[in-house]
C-alpha cells in the first residue's frame, strides 16, 4: 500500500491504514503479554495475556468493519498487493465474528486451561515430572510397570481440562454456526484459505499410500520392542512406545545421536548449520528463552513480535538429538519471519500459511540426521559418518512415517470433535489411535487422553499443517536436492529458500506459493514415495 498522505485513499486503503493503526501495537502488546505468559508462568502474566487476548478477539469480532470487507470484496481492486490485503484481512475479520460474551467466556477458559497446561506437573513414585522426565523415561526404562505409570501420568492433565476444553469447542462453534458454516472446523479452514473436500482429499490419498508401509514398519518396531521388553508383541501397549502418544518411533539405541552430543553447545550448532546456507541467527538468539525452568512452558515455539525483526523462540534444550532437532525447526520459522520482505505492507509481512513455515522448519529438522550435517556441523568423523548415514536415513523415513500416521488421528478427530463436542471422545481417541496408528489400547481404559494434547485445546484446527508442511517439505527437499546438490552447506540454497519461500511473505496465497518455489502444486506423491522407501535398518 503506497504511503497514505501521497494521494487520495480509496476506502478500502482507508480502512486497511485504520485497522493497522489499532492493530500493529495491541499484535505487539498481545505477544509480548503471552511472551511473558509462557517464559515464566506467573498469575498475573497469565492475566495479562488473556486481558490482551480478548482485545484481539473484539477487534476482529466487529461486524462493521467485516461486512464493509465483504463488500469491497465484491469487487476486488487491480492492485495485486492491495487485493492480497483485502483477502488476509477479510478472513480475519471472517474467522474472528463472535459475540461479546462468547470472547469473554472464550478467553477466560483459555487462560484456565494454559495455566493449568503450563505448571501442572504430575507426581510419580513420589516425584514431581516434567515433560523432559517423562518422556526420558519412555526413552529409556525397561520396566513395564514405571512406563505405564508414567504415560498414565502423562495424560492425567486431560482428565483435569477434559469439560473445559469441550466447552471452548460449544464456543467457538457458535460463532461459526451464526456465519452459516456448519461447525468452527470448517469455519478455521476457510480462513486459512483451504477447501475441507480438498484437504481431506489429499489426506485420504497420503493414508492410503502410507497404510502399507506404516504396517511394515510397524511390525517391524513391535517386534523389536518385544525383544526389548521381553513379551509377546501382542502384549505391547502405548506405553512401550518411545513418547506418550507414539508422534515419534522409538529409537534405535544405536542410533540415537543424543550421545555424539554430550557437551556440545546446540546454540552454535545451530549457528553453524544456518550460517552455512546464509542465514544469521545471533540476534533471535539472543532474544530467546532457551532452557528449561519451573513455571515455563514446556513446549516450544518461534514468536514474532512486532513484524519488524523481534522475533525469539522458546525451548528447553538439552543437548540430546530430540531438543537439537527441535532447535533447528523453531529456527526454520524464525528465519521465515526474518526474511520476510520488509516492504510488504504490515497485513502481507506473514509466512504464505501456516503450513509453508512449517514446511521450512520441518526440512530444517531433518537435517540434523544428514551426512553433511554430521560432518560440516556436528564434526563427525567420516567413518563414523558413513557408519550411521545410510541407518539413520531409514530412521527419518520411519519417524516422518510415525509421525503422519499420527497425525492422521489428530486431523480426523478435531474434524468429529467439532461436528459433536459432546460425543463419546475417548471412544473416538482410541478407535482412531487403532486405525491410524495400528496401537492396542490397553483394556478397560476409558478416559479423555486426547484431552491432553495441547492443540485441542489451544492451538485448534491447526494440526493439519504439520503434514502439508511434511509434504511441501519433501517437495522443496527433492527440488533444492535436485537443482543445488543440497541444503547444509550450501549457500545457493539459502538463497534459494529467502527468494521463493521467504521473501514473498503473505505476498502470495499458498498455492501460487509452492508453484513459484517448485514449479508444481501440492502433491502427497514426493513425500509418500520417500516414506514408502523406509526399510528396516541393517547393522
Amino acid at each position: 500500500m503506497q504511503d497514505p498522505k501521497s494521494h487520495p485513499m480509496s476506502e478500502l486503503e482507508t480502512l486497511i491504514h485504520e485497522h493497522v493503526a489499532v492493530a500493529e501495537p495491541l499484535f505487539k502488546a498481545h505477544a509480548l503479554a503471552q511472551w511473558e505468559a509462557h517464559t515464566t508462568g506467573k498469575p498475573e502474566a497469565q492475566e495479562e495475556a488473556a486481558r490482551l487476548s480478548a482485545e484481539v478477539m473484539r477487534l476482529y469480532a466487529q461486524p462493521e468493519p467485516f461486512w464493509r470487507l465483504a463488500e469491497l470484496r465484491r469487487t476486488p481492486p487491480d492492485d495485486p498487493l492491495l487485493a492480497r490485503q483485502l483477502e488476509r484481512l477479510y478472513l480475519r475479520y471472517l474467522v474472528g465474528q463472535r459475540d461479546p460474551h462468547v470472547i469473554d467466556r472464550l478467553t477466560q477458559i483459555e487462560k484456565e486451561v494454559r495455566a493449568e497446561m503450563v505448571n501442572y506437573r504430575p507426581q510419580v513414585r513420589g516425584r514431581r515430572l516434567s515433560d523432559n522426565d517423562i518422556l526420558a523415561i519412555l526413552r529409556e526404562e525397561t520396566d513395564s510397570a514405571l512406563r505405564r505409570e508414567a504415560w498414565e501420568a502423562s495424560k492425567e492433565i486431560g482428565g483435569r481440562i477434559a469439560d473445559q476444553v469441550r466447552e471452548l469447542a460449544r464456543l467457538r462453534n457458535e460463532g461459526a454456526r451464526r456465519l452459516g458454516f456448519p461447525d468452527y472446523y470448517h469455519l478455521a479452514l476457510a480462513g486459512q484459505e483451504l477447501d475441507p473436500d480438498e484437504l481431506f482429499d489429499l489426506l485420504d490419498r497420503l493414508a492410503e499410500r502410507t497404510e502399507g508401509p506404516f504396517r511394515r514398519a510397524k511390525e517391524w518396531l513391535d517386534r523389536r520392542l518385544a525383544d526389548r521388553f521381553g513379551i509377546d508383541p501382542g502384549q505391547l501397549r502405548p506405553w512401550h512406545y518411545s513418547d506418550p502418544f507414539f508422534q515419534r518411533a522409538p529409537e534405535e539405541p544405536d542410533l540415537d545421536l543424543s550421545p555424539y552430543l554430550e557437551g556440545k553447545d546446540l546454540e552454535e550448532l545451530a549457528r553453524r548449520t544456518y550460517e552455512g546456507i546464509g542465514m544469521g541467527i545471533d540476534d533471535i538468539l539472543a532474544r530467546s528463552d532457551l532452557y528449561e525452568r519451573d513455571g515455563k512452558n514446556q513446549h516450544a515455539f518461534c514468536m514474532d513480535v512486532d513484524r519488524k525483526g523481534d522475533i525469539r523462540i522458546l525451548a528447553n534444550l538439552r543437548p540430546i538429538e530430540r531438543w537439537t532437532v527441535t532447535l533447528l525447526h523453531e529456527l526454520g520459522h524464525a528465519v521465515y519471519d526474518k526474511y520476510i520482505d520488509r516492504d510488504l505492507p504490515w497485513l502481507l509481512r506473514r509466512p504464505a500459511h501456516t503450513f509453508t513455515t512449517e514446511a521450512v522448519a520441518i526440512l530444517m529438522g531433518r537435517q540434523v540426521r544428514t551426512a553433511r550435517w554430521l560432518r560440516q556441523v556436528l564434526g563427525l568423523s567420516d567413518e563414523e559418518v558413513d557408519r550411521l548415514t545410510a541407518r539413520l536415513a531409514q530412521q527419518e523415513r520411519l519417524n516422518s512415517l510415525v509421525f503422519v500416521r499420527w497425525a492422521l488421528v489428530m486431523v480426523h478427530f478435531e474434524r468429529a470433535f467439532y461436528a459433536d463436542p459432546d460425543q463419546d471422545l475417548d471412544t473416538l481417541w482410541r478407535d482412531l489411535k487403532e486405525r491410524f496408528q495400528l496401537l492396542t489400547w490397553p483394556e478397560g481404559r476409558h478416559e479423555p487422553d486426547w484431552a491432553a494434547k495441547y492443540h485441542i485445546a489451544l492451538a485448534p484446527v491447526y494440526y493439519h499443517n504439520y503434514i502439508l508442511g511434511e509434504l511441501f517439505a519433501s517437495q522443496l527437499g527433492n527440488f533444492i536436492e535436485d537443482r543445488l546438490g543440497g541444503l547444509v552447506g550450501e549457500p545457493k540454497a539459502g538463497a534459494f529458500l529467502i527468494e521463493r519461500v521467504l521473501a514473498p511473505g503473505a505476498r502470495l496465497d499458498w498455492r501460487a506459493l509452492v508453484e513459484y518455489a517448485t514449479g508444481s502444486p501440492l502433491t502427497p506423491e514426493p513425500f509418500a514415495a520417500w516414506v514408502s522407501s523406509w526399510s528396516p535398518p541393517t547393522a
